[in-house]
């Protein structure tokens, strides 16, 4: 899955374009399974941009892949609460 953060001409860059995530390969995010996510949460964990990663993720119900510094289990627990 890639996820493409290039940004129309004209328009100011969104929060997904800031994101550090937008600097570093998918892979890291997306761990396969059994993966460890370490990595991508400490990229998450220094990034301005962690907060509205995360409510886009809760808001779209995003299933797969480390967003907003947390994953698909931390993020269904979190819904739960």
């Amino acid at each position: 899955m890639l996820i493409d953060f290039t940004v129309p001409s004209g328009r100011e860059p969104g929060w997904r374009e800031r994101a550090l995530c937008a600097q570093t390969g998918p892979e890291l995010f997306f761990p396969e399974a059994g993966g460890s996510t370490r990595e991508a949460k400490r990229v998450c964990g220094a990034c301005e941009e962690r907060i509205r990663c995360l409510e886009y993720a809760l808001a779209n119900d995003e299933r797969f892949g480390v967003w907003g510094g947390l994953s698909e289990r931390e993020r269904q627990r979190l819904r739960r609460s």
